[in-house]
């Protein structure tokens, strides 16, 4: 099968109340991203868009940034959901053989949404959705359901946002770079039981643009320091309704991360992989998901923080960038994850370079509490 690279990337500075439009912002970080690549936009031929028709407030939302991603005379489509997914599916569009290059441009603008509405249009409206359940409210119901299986406690969790806030003074895009303590985060309001408000990430204004290329394109068209493999990747979905799941049970993560590193031929995950991007749009969910990724056995996620393995120079340094406790673009989250990767292996990260990377994990989910997750690895 023939290899896919990322051989361009480009965020932008993540914000509150961003004054660009949605064209505006892909119009930017398309354009960065294709001179990062080296190339014009003539050498692109397919485009997808990750955007949503509920975050932009209209419908066939894609249509409306078309010309600024470059679609204009190229075939373009459409992705819901996460970043991680939009590079999925540019990348088996490529595999098929038709395409050679591709953009894959996410925007959002969480400022100008209402998260509580649209997050619960995500549930079953004839039970669910009428309770007024969000994703923040159903998130402190899988935190509940994960401390209560495994004893434990808030201010474990309150490690991730000390961490990732910290690790975000680093990171020039970050929203929310701030040196908190524990304490701050266990005296900060609360939201929804558990969940206070340093558990939450914020509501965020962003985009991101990666350029993707077949192998026989990337290395015609880019250097060998630019071009970043796509080495493995893992989907599934677990069932929707969240009383159909237990909601500490990370099977799905855990299918698909197995899929991901035996494509990429990963054996020990915690040796092999130097750096990973985990979604932790809430503070328990690094520890959750860490476990579900093999890092660690299940309920020991937290033990593991606490001794400092995920730690900015710890054994496997895990959102250096600050993560989405820092910074949230919803759409954008995943993309920001990877473009984050690719500077890492290609040691282009600047203050938060954790050192020589090379092999690099991103992760990101879809649906309430992580009903589908997808898993990237990434290396030279």
């Amino acid at each position: 099968m023939e290899k896919v690279a990322i051989i361009g990337v480009a965020q932008s500075k993540y914000e509150q109340n961003k004054p660009e439009t949605f064209a505006e912002m892909v119009y930017d970080v398309t354009r960065r991203a294709l001179e990062d690549a080296g190339i014009t936009k003539d050498e692109v031929d397919n485009v997808v868009s990750v955007s949503s028709d509920f975050w932009d407030g209209r419908t066939i939302s894609s249509m409306a940034i078309q010309d600024s991603a470059c679609a204009y005379g190229k075939d373009i489509t459409t992705v819901e959901g996460d970043g991680t997914f939009g590079c999925l599916y540019g990348m088996m569009r490529i595999l098929s053989g038709s395409f050679g290059v591709t953009i894959v441009v996410a925007h959002h603008k969480g400022t100008e949404s209402n998260m509580n509405g649209i997050t619960n249009c995500a549930f079953d409206p004839l039970v669910e959705r009428k309770l007024g359940i969000d994703a923040v409210s159903s998130a402190a119901l899988q935190a509940r359901r994960y401390m209560n299986k495994y004893a434990l406690k808030e201010e474990q969790f309150a490690l991730v946002s000390v961490k990732n806030h910290g690790n975000a003074m680093r990171n020039p895009l970050a929203l929310f770079p701030m040196e908190i303590t524990v304490e701050d985060v266990m005296n900060s309001r609360r939201i929804a039981d558990p969940l206070k408000l340093l558990d939450c990430s914020p509501v965020t204004d962003g985009a991101a643009a990666l350029v993707l290329a077949a192998e026989r394109q990337a290395k015609k068209l880019s250097t060998r320091k630019k071009r970043v493999w796509l080495l493995g990747v893992g989907h599934c979905s677990d069932a929707y309704r969240l009383g159909d799941r237990d909601l500490a049970d990370t099977r799905a993560l855990k299918a698909a991360a197995k899929r991901a590193y035996s494509m990429a031929g990963i054996v020990d995950p915690l040796r092999e992989i130097d750096v990973a991007e985990v979604y932790d749009a809430f503070s328990y969910m690094e520890p959750l998901w860490l476990e579900g990724l093999g890092f660690c056995d299940d309920g020991k996620g937290c033990e593991y923080l606490e001794r400092g393995y995920f730690h900015f120079d710890g054994r496997l340094p895990v959102n250096p960038s600050g993560g989405r406790l820092s910074a949230n673009p919803v759409q954008v989250a995943g993309l920001a994850e990877l473009a984050e990767c690719v500077l890492q292996i290609r040691g282009e990260a600047g203050d938060r370079q954790v050192g020589e990377v090379n092999v690099a994990l991103a992760h990101g989910i879809n649906g309430m509490c992580g009903q589908s997750h997808c898993v990237w690895i990434l290396g030279r």
